[in-house]
Formats: structure tokens, C-alpha cells, sequence
């Protein structure tokens, strides 16, 4: 199980930490390269949906979160804030939980939390067509992201999820993934967590490229996303 701070977690994960490559170099190149144009292109779509955010639920625009990344060291992501500030998160550590057990949490063909009270009206938009996740372009920059890889998870998730899967922490984690392309919210946490593993074990530059083509038709039919 992975920890989240000290000596101890750092060695307990120096193991899997990869060597610096040439992969890893043309990597860090792609993401930056990526990053930076998108960013540049829809600068004028992120402040809109900013200022949406902001003047249609009140509050900040961006959301800031403690995530779990590469070597299991924490960071602060960014999302556009789809959630009523101050909004708890017991009934997503109470359905993970189940999931771990191996618990069937589904609803209506999703993972996700049916109905969820706490997101907003715009925030359902967001979370649908993923609008929500295009702040995570500053987190690839910054070399916290790469534009594939696991799941950021949250630091209390981290800490559940079993020691069989600690090599999602040897990779930086992905604005996109092998599980977003393969289900996303069809599919509960533990066939996540298997496929974070499989995406590490079987990694390459055409492997990542194969998910950011296919991303985008998959979050265009994809109808399971809350």
C-alpha cells in the first residue's frame, strides 16, 4: 500500500521509479510540445468556460485538489470546479471502499455516483464532455502530468488501494489513459486499477499515442461520464 510521506514511502517506492531514457526524454517532449499549443488554441474556450463557472454557481472557477503522482508524491491538480464549494466527499470514500471489497456499486451502467447532489448545474456539462479536465494542461507543463498515464487519485485513495497495484505510481499520472479509453465510468475501481497496471507493464511512445488518438472518439460516444 502506498504512503504518502517520509523516508519510508520514498523507499519503499525507489524500485519502481523508471530510468531516464530516450523515451522518457521524446515523453517529456510530447507533453510540453502538446500541452503548450493546446493551451495556446483554446485559450479563449478555457476562459469562457471559466468565467461560466464562476458567474453561474458562484465562487472560484478552477478547482484545486491534493493528487497522488509519480513516486507517490503528492501535488495540486487543477480542474474547472464542478462542485458546490465546501461539498463532502464520504459517500465517494464509502462507495470506493465497497469497490475494494469487490462490491458491485454500479448505477445505471456507471461507477460514478448517481445523482450526485453536489455537482452543479454546469458541472454535469463539464463532467460529461470532460471540459472539466483541460486545466490539467497546466499540471502536464508544470511536469506533475504527463498527457497519459494512470489516473491522479486522491491521496485517501492512494492509501486503500491494495500493494498489488503500486506500479501506477511508478509513471507519472495522465490527463487521459488507458481507462478512459476503455469504459472510464463503466468501470469500477479495481478494473481500473488492473488496467493502470497492464498501461505500466506494457508502456511505449505508439502505445500513448494510439490512447490520445483514440481519446476523443471515445469521450464523444462515451455516455457514462457524471
Amino acid at each position: 500500500m502506498v504512503t504518502l510521506g517520509g523516508d519510508a514511502r520514498d523507499a519503499g517506492l525507489r524500485g519502481v521509479l523508471p530510468a531516464v531514457s530516450w523515451a522518457a526524454v521524446a515523453r517529456r517532449v510530447l507533453d510540453m510540445t502538446v500541452a503548450t499549443l493546446a493551451l495556446l488554441v483554446l485559450a479563449v474556450p478555457l476562459v469562457v468556460v471559466g468565467l461560466l463557472v464562476r458567474f453561474s454557481s458562484g465562487g472560484p472557477a478552477l478547482f484545486r485538489q491534493r493528487r497522488v503522482g509519480l513516486g507517490g508524491r503528492a501535488f495540486t491538480m487543477y480542474k474547472f470546479r464542478t462542485m458546490r464549494e465546501g461539498a463532502s466527499d464520504e459517500l465517494l470514500r464509502e462507495m470506493i471502499a465497497a469497490e475494494l471489497r469487490g462490491e458491485d456499486t454500479s448505477s445505471n451502467g456507471s461507477y460514478k455516483l448517481d445523482s450526485d447532489p453536489r455537482v452543479t448545474k454546469i458541472g454535469t456539462f463539464l463532467r460529461k464532455t470532460s471540459l472539466d479536465e483541460l486545466p490539467q494542461l497546466i499540471n502536464v507543463l508544470l511536469g506533475d502530468m504527463s498527457l497519459v498515464g494512470p489516473r491522479p487519485c486522491l491521496e485517501w485513495e492512494a492509501l486503500m488501494f491494495p500493494a498489488e497495484f503500486q506500479a501506477r505510481f511508478s509513471v507519472r499520472p495522465g490527463l487521459t489513459g488507458l481507462w478512459q479509453v476503455s469504459g472510464r465510468s463503466t468501470m469500477g475501481t479495481l478494473e481500473m486499477l488492473h488496467l493502470d497496471v497492464a498501461y505500466v507493464r506494457s508502456r511505449s511512445l505508439v502505445g500513448d499515442l494510439s490512447i490520445l488518438v483514440r481519446t476523443i472518439p471515445s469521450m464523444l460516444k462515451d455516455r457514462s461520464a457524471r
